[in-house]
């Protein structure tokens, strides 16, 4: 079993989240977080002030799924994501140890 982690640009979550879907994957979680990378924030004007924006606005996908899956998985979410623009996001795979359902205590892949 896999857990993927992607950090992506807020206006890509529905096509990632159909593409996900697509491929059978039943269920993730979304949160909104804020960071940088190389994009090193940016600057805005507000009122006639510039100021910078050191931490942009992301949203980061945690999804777990079996292992025959895990790179086609990878795969879809850097082809939906990609805009070809600096601050794209990343994509960490990690393994899971173990994995139980909690309502009915189904266990490893199972559990997924």
């Amino acid at each position: 079993m896999k857990f993927i982690i992607a950090v992506i640009k807020p206006f890509k979550l529905d096509e990632v989240r159909e593409a996900l879907m697509s491929l059978g994957i039943q269920g993730l979680t979304v949160s909104e977080v804020k960071g940088f990378g190389r994009q090193k924030g940016q600057t805005e004007i507000y009122r006639g002030a510039e100021y910078s924006v050191s931490f942009l606005p992301k949203l980061k996908i945690e999804l777990a799924v079996p292992d025959d899956l895990a790179e086609r998985a990878v795969e879809t979410i850097q082809r939906t994501a990609n805009t070809g623009r600096i601050g794209d996001g990343k994509i960490f795979v990690l393994d899971i140890a173990h994995a139980v359902r909690i309502r009915t205590g189904e266990s490893g892949a199972s559990a997924l």
